[in-house]
């Protein structure tokens, strides 16, 4: 039994593989993500194009995504959450960590993906990169051998910096 790409603990011709063959629509706009990766992992890129929502196709490089997809050494899917994209809901947002290895070096792609349901099915429509937002510190930092902002006279080292 093959497990499937996608994390689920599934096999793969149980998971993502009926979805990618289109042999029954995903129900969630999850389950259309965890295909898409699956969908890079097993090089099924035509399935990366079709399930894009037709407004968002332009500029699809076919060729460069097929190349790039064989190339790759695909580690994992971590999906960090899921806002709407349910069985009732017209839209959704998935919020995913893909990695890889490319050429040697290790890479993340972390992304709110988001998704609409057309009578089709769920589409992915676009994505926006998630960063992570640098520490801004409220507060003035406070130095070792500065007096104790405890209000002991001591310097912090000696007393709150412990």
């Amino acid at each position: 039994m093959e497990l499937c790409a996608c994390g689920s603990a599934l096999a793969y011709a149980e998971c993502c593989r009926p979805i990618i063959k289109g042999e029954r629509a995903a129900e969630t706009a999850e389950a259309l993500m965890r295909a898409r990766y699956a969908a890079y992992v097993n090089v099924e890129t035509d399935f990366i194009f079709e399930s894009t929502h037709p407004k968002h196709r332009e500029g699809y490089d076919a060729e460069g995504t097929r190349e790039w997809a064989e190339k790759s050494e695909w580690l994992g899917l971590e999906i960090v959450s899921t806002k709407d994209g349910g069985k009732d809901d017209a839209t959704g947002e998935v919020e995913f960590i893909a990695r890889w290895k490319e050429q040697g070096q290790d890479r993340v792609h972390h992304e709110r993906a988001l998704f609409k349901k057309e009578k089709q099915g769920w589409l992915f429509t676009d994505g926006k990169a998630v960063t992570r937002q640098p520490v801004v510190r409220t507060a003035p930092k406070i130095g070792r051998n500065d007096p104790c902002s405890c209000g002991s006279g001591m310097k912090y080292k000696k007393c709150c910096g412990k």
